[in-house]
């Protein structure tokens, strides 16, 4: 029976030698969830599938490295998050970006972390959180949960850069005063 190795020793293997088993390890550990959490951003699968499949490739290839700081799981989703950016700025990217949050705007159900975001264990700022209006929300979960940059959120949202920025501004704004 083999021992399980934390998902730092599977980076180092797969950095070292290219260890293929390692690999598919991370692969089995992650990519589900990674996948799951990419559709929350984007509902062509597709798009999604192709996304995971290069962040795993950076992964394998090097071309992503690891620097041994924080949850693994949090570096493979910066990694994923910005190559959605990256694939939805292509030919038409803005378009299909536009249906896909439309689609995502008019939906029913909350996403898991819209659910968490409201969830009784954050207390006061939950409360204060839903009191945004859903385009200050957005922009706040593109910038501080998925930690894009200001241009990265604006092709994610289809907005210039200012308008991220001003809405920004507003909700931490909107946020003092409501915890205040």
């Amino acid at each position: 029976m083999s021992e399980t190795r934390s998902d730092g020793e599977l980076l180092r293997a797969i950095a070292a030698d290219g260890d293929r088993r390692a690999f598919e390890e991370l692969y089995r550990r992650f990519a589900p969830w990674l996948t799951a959490r990419l559709r929350g951003r984007c509902s062509d699968t597709g798009v999604v599938d192709d996304v995971v499949q290069e962040t795993f490739l950076a992964v394998w290839r090097g071309t992503a490295r690891y620097r041994e700081e924080g949850d693994v799981a949090g570096w493979l989703w910066r990694i994923g998050s910005r190559r959605l950016v990256d694939a939805l700025r292509g030919d038409g990217a803005r378009g299909r970006l536009r249906q896909a949050l439309a689609r995502l705007r008019h939906r029913d159900e909350a996403s898991a972390e819209e659910r968490v975001l409201a969830g009784v264990e954050h207390g006061d700022l939950a409360g204060a959180l839903v009191s945004l209006s859903p385009e200050l929300r957005a922009v706040l979960q593109a910038t501080v949960i998925d930690g894009l940059t200001t241009r990265e959120a604006a092709v994610l949202l289809g907005i210039p850069p200012g308008t991220v920025k001003t809405r920004a501004m507003r909700a931490r704004k909107q946020l003092r005063e409501a915890l205040a």
